[in-house]
């Protein structure tokens, strides 16, 4: 064990080796490269390579990234105007569905998305110049693949994006616009030419790098959210992919659930494809400063207090089954204690986090459970070690489950969720891990509808979603690993439903992000995505 946990922290040293240089956001990302004149050898493979790798860190955990949006955005999570701490209106717009160029957490996507393509082209441009690598081609496949998993994300946020796989650009080069159908089909092209080049193995030779099954995880995605994409299903396609991961990629499901998320979980038997984090060394996850109350200071011993930022949105929290062990898994609620054991105070009061929220514009510090997924380490400074699980064995898995069902195998669906299921309730009630087809078939059991201090107004209910059981069951594996925005369009629920202090609209304009404005003053080429004043 020694031994792994040496050629682990030497991985991960390579992969963050050297800094992308794409964290401000008023960089232009992809207009203007001067080649440099360097001149590389063979020995300098892993210090070219490794910048590709690091907009990962940041796409993922950085404040106006993915996370965000995918979370904040959802009926799972929201991050609220909290009495006497102020968040910002942007957090608000992303949870009221009212956001317009600028948002912060759309150019931040725009510019780590292009910061990682960028790199990649860079990578490749180098590499091309050094004559005596062994294996070349697969290196360069492996980046592009790398590319195109960005370009899979700019496709499921912004679809609308340039194709850009040039490094040395002619000087005042702006590339043009492509269409989200160009981007799709640039994206399975590139992905389906590298995977003859791609490793198979899942080692730690392979931890944190795209490998055949990375590859097939994301083809699996890309085919399942096509109809959103392109306007075309593809679930057969989507099946195939999953099915070949679960077959033949050697994964297993963690026996515990909570081992995905440990601070050392790299020896997760799940993780198909981990983003390296390290509080000093690659540091970007602050999740337990983000959604704790300062009062939780004294519960893990952290090295300062938490910001108290997002907690669960109680219509949300309400549709765990009690005995679902993910619901204490995932979530901090009830009277808190120190870590010795002694009850936290305020004045003659002992803190408690409730599952209740006043409104987004103002809530109580203890408003709402907090979300503690990710294991929460002692001494912690802000920053976290947990790798994110990319892509998991349950992913793929609930993604076969998925075709299956909206195919007609409804039946095999309930198989392949009970089993994901029985980890979460062997030690409350082994029984309620079985569901049947016509629960996955019928509708949700989330209470949708505003909400305000406690109470649903214009109640609407779940029972019309079609597949809404299936959807509740990705909420309570998925939620916090940035699913849940991706999954709500694809029922169709992200616009038409209401929660918290979000309506539901018919503005489905905004399942595209807003093209940042100063990309579009900066490139002529580019027009502003539908419905977005320019």
């Amino acid at each position: 064990m020694k031994n792994k946990n040496i050629m682990y922290k030497i991985l991960v040293s390579g992969l963050i080796l050297l800094g992308t240089g794409c964290t401000n956001l008023d960089e232009t990302v992809y207009d203007k490269v001067v080649a440099e004149d360097t001149k590389f050898t063979k020995d300098d493979l892993n210090s070219i390579v490794a910048p590709a790798y690091n907009s990962f860190r940041q796409i993922y955990a950085d404040w106006d990234a993915a996370f965000n949006l995918y979370e904040d955005s959802s009926d799972l999570m929201v991050t609220p105007q909290r009495n006497g701490i102020g968040w910002g209106d942007y957090y608000i717009t992303m949870h009221q569905h009212t956001y317009e160029a600028p948002l912060p957490h759309a150019e931040g996507n725009w510019n780590y998305m292009f910061g990682g393509v960028n790199n990649v082209n860079k990578a490749i441009f180098q590499i091309e110049q050094i004559p005596d690598i062994e294996g070349k081609e697969a290196v360069i496949q492996e980046l592009k693949a790398l590319r195109a998993i960005y370009y899979y994300l700019l496709l499921d946020n912004f679809r609308n994006v340039p194709i850009v796989t040039k490094y040395d650009f002619p000087k005042g080069y702006l590339p043009t616009q492509n269409t989200g159908k160009e981007v799709y089909d640039f994206v399975e092209n590139e992905l389906k030419t590298a995977l003859p080049y791609l490793s198979e193995k899942t080692d730690l030779s392979t931890y944190g790098k795209i490998t055949k099954w990375a590859v097939k995880m994301t083809l699996a995605k890309l085919y399942l959210n096509a109809e959103v994409y392109i306007g075309t299903a593809k679930w057969d396609e989507a099946l195939a992919q999953a099915d070949d991961v679960i077959k033949n990629g050697g994964f297993l499901l963690c026996t515990n659930y909570l081992d995905n998320f440990k601070i050392k979980n790299e020896a997760s038997t799940e993780e198909i494809l981990s983003i390296p984090f390290d509080q000093i060394k690659a540091p970007g996850t602050s999740w337990p400063f983000r959604t704790l109350a300062a009062a939780s200071r004294a519960t893990y011993e952290l090295a300062g207090d938490p910001w108290n930022g997002t907690g669960g949105i109680p219509q949300f929290i309400d549709t765990y089954d009690p005995d679902d062990q993910r619901l204490k898994d995932c979530w901090l609620g009830g009277k808190q204690f120190t870590s010795k054991g002694e009850p936290i105070m305020q004045g003659s009061v002992q803190f408690e986090y409730i599952n209740y929220m006043t409104d987004v514009n103002g809530c109580e510090p203890n408003e709402g459970f907090r979300m503690v997924k990710y294991e929460i380490g002692t001494g912690e400074i802000g920053q976290t070690s947990n790798d994110v699980p990319f892509y998991r064995l349950a992913d793929a898995m609930m993604i076969k489950a998925e075709c299956l069902l909206r195919t007609g195998d409804a039946a095999g669906a309930a198989a392949i969720v009970t089993q994901i299921r029985q980890r979460n309730f062997k030690n409350t009630n082994p029984a309620k891990a079985t569901v049947t087809g016509a629960k996955l078939l019928g509708g949700s059991v989330y209470k949708y509808g505003t909400y305000k201090a406690g109470v649903i107004t214009d109640y609407e209910g779940g029972a019309d979603i079609e597949y809404g059981g299936f959807l509740d069951e990705l909420a309570w594996e998925f939620v916090g690993e940035a699913h849940r925005k991706q999954d709500l369009i694809r029922f169709g629920v992200f616009s038409t439903k209401s929660w918290f202090s979000k309506k539901a609209s018919d503005d489905t304009f905004r399942e595209i992000l807003p093209i940042p404005k100063v990309q579009l003053e900066r490139n002529s080429n580019l027009e502003q995505n539908p419905g977005y004043l320019r």
